[in-house]
């Protein structure tokens, strides 16, 4: 059916190509009007996006049973999450869009009252899986807070509803949404609760488990070590360690490098003279 209409809407279409003038309509006073071709294009164009709608809803049904049953025996088949269902409902979302903005339809009140309806179902259907995915990761703010998105929604469409409850019986039961809701989000609230606790017993558990520091590393934590009380108590490090220390220091006598000494040439002159005539004396025997 979506194939025919698809062929249908590409007729007209083609049809309408020769005359531009013919899809160009004045929405202002009494003198704007649509022409027949366009009527049928919308006209066609709303049974084919009517009908996408009613095909991704009933898929949508299927789905949301398939959650509520058991994982398959079969570890081939993948098992539906609610992301699947996000991605139908954004699909059927996208379509509403649509059939507010076909041509000849703007001045239509009541069908543009009716779609902003519908729209608002599909969006708290769509927040309330939303919020399913959140759970599921243990995320529980924002489920929480999507949850309330979803009663927001469902309230909206039970007070606007009044003369198109007719349009909306099909429509999936948004009184059985809240009543959903207000369930999960007790159970959300508990497996919260229980969350915290599990992780503070986790906590607790993991502060019995013994490391390997020894007790004088670790006197500001309080952790439960039995064998502290044996024979093998892990106290200090031993043998210690070992750990830099300064040097014994070393002294240089910088000074002596710029000292400057007396001459001594005049000394060493009067010892040489001495020391040669000494030995010329010597030598001929003359002695003193």
């Amino acid at each position: 059916m979506l194939s025919e209409c698809r062929d249908a809407i590409q007729v007209v279409r083609e049809e309408l190509k020769p005359d531009q003038k013919q899809r160009d309509y004045i929405l202002e006073g009494e003198s704007g009007k649509v022409s027949n071709l366009q009527y049928l294009h919308s006209y066609l164009t709303y049974i084919k996006l009517s009908t996408a709608i009613k095909r991704n809803e009933n898929m949508a049904k299927g789905l949301q049973r398939a959650l509520l049953q058991q994982q398959p025996e079969d570890d081939s088949k993948r098992s539906p999450r609610p992301q699947d269902l996000i991605r139908l409902y954004d699909i059927i979302l996208q379509n509403l869009v649509e059939l507010l903005q076909l041509p000849g339809l703007e001045e239509d009140k009541a069908f543009q009252k009716e779609i902003g309806l519908k729209t608002l179902v599909f969006k708290a259907y769509r927040c309330f899986f939303i919020a399913q995915s959140y759970v599921l990761v243990k995320k529980w703010s924002e489920a929480l807070v999507l949850y309330d998105r979803v009663l927001k929604y469902a309230n909206e469409v039970n007070s606007d509803a009044g003369a198109f409850k007719n349009s909306l019986k099909d429509l999936p039961d948004v009184q059985e949404l809240i009543t959903q809701v207000r369930s999960e989000k007790c159970s959300l609230q508990a497996a919260a609760i229980l969350d915290g606790s599990d992780a503070h017993q986790t906590e607790t558990s993991s502060s019995q488990v013994k490391d390997n520091k020894p007790l004088v590393e670790r006197f500001e934590t309080f952790c439960l070590d039995p064998s502290l009380v044996t024979k093998q108590a892990n106290l200090v490090h031993f043998p210690p360690g070992f750990q830099p220390i300064p040097c014994k220091p070393l002294f240089f006598d910088l000074a002596l490098n710029h000292v400057a000494f007396p001459p001594l040439e005049d000394k060493l002159e009067q010892k040489t003279k001495s020391g040669l005539t000494g030995y010329i004396k010597g030598i001929f025997g003359f002695r003193s």
